[in-house]
């Protein structure tokens, strides 16, 4: 099975693996869900066996583009704590959180489909944001940075508002005013 679950991959099939989940990310964000499979192959620059080989059904690779826009999500965040203060970690990451929703929405309704047959593509994607956004906060608490009677869930809630009214590519600048307006709130004042 090349498929990573039972062995590592090689590094030019993991490489063609990242290449795909890029790709569909790009494609499935512009041109829908409806796209054809060899559409993605291409954009990827990869054969349409290797993209099958990797994902044998569309299904298959719209939970893994989600899995990995997750994990992308939420490993930026102690990446962007070491690079910058953290308030300004904060404010980068929410920036990103914006990014995640709108490719998110141009899958919506795959995803929708996949939960429905009893598979949860948003596993422990709830619980992995909610972690992200309390290592960011811990950080700006423990820095003076932001209002401390203000936790995770509030801002995740604040963050899940801005994203449901906001979402498509459309309304970004939307969400970018609501989640300033967020931001500004959360912050110490002198």
């Amino acid at each position: 099975m090349t498929d990573g679950a039972h062995r590592p991959l090689r590094a030019d099939a993991q490489r063609n693996r990242e290449k795909i989940l890029s790709a569909a990310v790009r494609v499935f964000t512009t041109q829908g869900l409806d796209t054809q499979m060899e559409r993605i192959a291409k954009e990827a620059g990869v054969g349409s066996a290797t993209l099958y080989r990797n994902f044998p059904t569309r299904e298959a690779l719209v939970e893994a583009v989600y899995r990995n826009e997750v994990a992308h999500l939420c490993d930026a965040a102690p990446a962007l704590l070491a690079q910058q203060a953290p308030a300004e970690a904060l404010r980068a990451w929410t920036h990103l959180f914006l990014d995640y929703v709108t490719a998110k929405y141009g899958m919506i309704d795959a995803l929708r489909a996949i939960a429905a047959t009893g598979d949860n593509p948003y596993g422990h994607s709830r619980e992995m944001i909610r972690a992200a956004i309390t290592s960011l906060m811990d950080a700006c608490a423990a820095a003076g940075a932001i209002r401390t009677d203000v936790g995770p869930a509030d801002l995740a809630a604040a963050l899940e508002g801005i994203a449901l009214t906001s979402a498509g590519a459309e309304h970004r600048q939307r969400a970018e005013r609501l989640l300033g307006l967020t931001l500004d709130g959360l912050a110490v004042r002198p």
